[in-house]
C-alpha cells in the first residue's frame, strides 16, 4: 500500500522541494488525508469557539467528523460525529449550541459527556453504558484546542508547556469569536502551508501586512544584532528591553524535539501596536494582562495545519483542511474580546482587513506555485537562507509520513 508515496520519500532531498507527486498526485492526497493526518496532533479550534456548555463545533477532514464541544462541567471534549445505532451523522451544521445530540435518523440521544441518554425499544440486556459516542483524544493548548485521530496519539506534553505558557497572557477563555471566513485555495494543502512558513515572498506581495508586520526574526530569533540597519538593531534591542522588563520575554522555541511547535514574540513596525491597516488596535478593549498595549506580537505555529497570531487587542488563528489534491480550506477565525460590541468597540472590516487582504494573496501564490509544480518542468528546488521554515515542515512532512507508513507496514504483517 502506497509505494508510490514511499518511492516518493525516498527522494527527498535536504534544502529542496518535495518530489511532484507528493504535491499533486491522488495517492497522496489519499495517504495524507487516510494516514499521516490522523496519526498526528490537529489544531481544531479555540475554547472561545465552544465557549458555553453545550456549544459545539465540527472538524472535517476527508472522511473524518469529529464534533468538539463542551459540557455541563466546563469540560471540552471531542467525539466521532456519528451514531452509535447505525451510524448516522449527528451533527449537520458546523457550529452551534445544543442541551444535547439527538441523532436525526432515529432520536437516539446523547449526553454533552458522550454518554447515551435514551434509545427505544431496544432488547434486554442492551446496556446505554456501552453504546455512547466515540470519544477522540483532545488537548487544550492555553485555549488552542487539538485533536489527534490515532489509537495510540503521539506526545504533546512539551508543546503543551511552551504554548500554554505564553498564550495565556492573551486569556482565551474570555475571548469569543468575531469572525470566521473560509477559503479554498486551489493548491494542495502542503504548499498552502509551505507559503505560511516563509516571508521571503513578503515584500513583494503583501503591502497591507508589511504596514505593521517585520519580516526581521521571521526565519530565526529576534537577536539584537542583525545584517539591518543600526537604526532597526536599536529599535529591536529596546522591544526586547521592554518585553523583559514586562515579564514576558521568552527565548525562541523553534520546533525542538520532535519537530511539533514553534513560538516566537516578534516586533511590529514602530508605532504600530495591532495588525490593522492602520497599526492602532481594531478593538477598544484589551484582552492581555498587561495595563498597556506594546509594539509586539506572538506568533505560534504548529505543525501540521496551523499558525496563530496574537495581538494586544485581538488574536487571529488559522487552520488548513485538505479538500483534495489541488485544494485546501484555509478558515481564518478573529477573536476580541468577549464584552467587545461590534459597531461600538470594534468594526468588523478594520478588524479583518489586512488578513483577508493577505489570505486572497497567498491564495494567488499558492495556486500559481501548484499550477507550475504541476507541469512537465517542475524538479525538486534549492531552499533560500529565508526558508528554513519551509524546511521545517517539509522535515515534518517526510519523518511522519515515513514512521506513518512503517506502521502500516508493521500493522500488515
Amino acid at each position: 500500500m502506497y509505494s508510490s508515496v514511499a518511492g516518493w520519500l525516498g527522494q527527498d532531498q535536504r534544502g529542496r522541494s518535495l518530489p511532484q507527486g507528493l504535491y499533486i498526485s491522488d495517492a497522496a492526497f489519499e495517504f495524507d488525508t487516510q494516514t499521516l493526518l490522523k496519526s498526528v496532533w490537529l489544531y481544531a479550534c479555540t475554547v472561545a469557539h465552544v465557549k458555553n456548555p453545550g456549544d459545539f463545533y465540527l472538524f472535517e477532514m476527508a472522511n473524518a467528523s469529529i464534533i468538539v464541544v463542551r459540557g455541563r462541567d466546563g469540560e471540552v471534549r471531542a467525539f466521532h460525529n456519528t451514531c452509535s445505532h447505525r451510524g448516522a451523522k449527528i451533527c449537520t451544521a458546523g457550529k452551534g449550541s445544543n442541551p444535547r445530540f439527538t441523532c436525526p435518523y432515529h432520536q437516539w440521544s446523547y449526553g454533552l459527556d458522550g454518554k447515551l441518554l435514551a434509545a427505544r425499544n431496544m432488547p434486554d440486556g442492551f446496556a446505554k453504558t456501552e453504546h455512547g459516542l466515540k470519544p477522540v483524544a483532545l488537548e487544550n493548548l492555553g485555549g488552542l484546542l487539538f485533536i489527534c485521530l490515532a489509537d495510540n496519539p503521539p506526545p504533546i506534553d512539551r508543546a503543551k508547556h511552551d504554548i500554554a505558557d505564553q498564550v495565556s497572557l492573551y486569556n482565551l477563555d474570555r475571548l469569543k469569536v468575531a469572525v470566521q471566513e473560509d477559503m479554498a485555495h486551489q493548491a494542495n494543502w502542503k504548499l498552502v502551508m509551505e507559503n505560511n512558513r516563509e516571508c521571503y515572498h513578503c515584500d513583494s506581495n503583501h503591502p497591507e501586512l508589511n504596514q505593521t508586520f517585520l519580516a526581521y526574526g521571521f526565519d530565526s530569533d529576534t537577536p539584537v544584532e542583525s545584517e539591518e540597519s543600526k537604526a532597526c538593531d536599536a529599535y529591536v534591542g529596546s522591544q526586547i528591553a521592554k518585553w523583559k522588563e514586562l515579564g514576558i520575554y521568552r527565548d525562541l522555541i523553534e520546533f525542538p524535539d520532535d519537530g511539533w511547535h514553534r513560538v516566537s514574540r516578534l516586533p511590529m513596525a514602530q508605532g504600530t501596536t495591532s495588525a490593522t491597516l492602520d497599526g492602532q488596535p481594531a478593538s477598544r478593549l484589551p484582552i492581555w494582562s498587561l495595563p498597556e498595549s506594546d509594539s509586539s506580537s506572538l506568533s505560534v505555529h504548529t505543525q501540521p495545519n496551523s499558525w496563530h497570531h496574537f495581538f494586544c487587542d485581538h488574536v487571529v488563528t488559522f487552520s488548513l483542511t485538505p479538500l483534495g489534491p489541488d485544494s485546501t480550506l484555509l478558515r481564518t477565525s478573529w477573536l476580541v474580546h468577549e464584552d467587545a460590541v461590534e459597531g461600538q468597540d470594534y468594526h468588523t472590516e478594520s478588524l479583518c482587513a489586512v488578513w483577508r487582504a493577505t489570505n486572497r494573496q497567498d491564495g494567488h501564490l499558492s495556486e500559481l506555485n501548484h499550477a507550475g509544480i504541476a507541469t512537465d518542468g517542475y524538479t525538486q528546488g534549492h531552499y533560500s537562507l529565508d526558508e528554513q521554515m519551509v524546511e521545517a515542515f517539509k522535515d515534518f512532512y517526510v519523518s511522519r509520513s515515513r514512521a506513518a507508513l512503517a506502521s502500516l507496514q508493521g500493522a500488515s504483517q
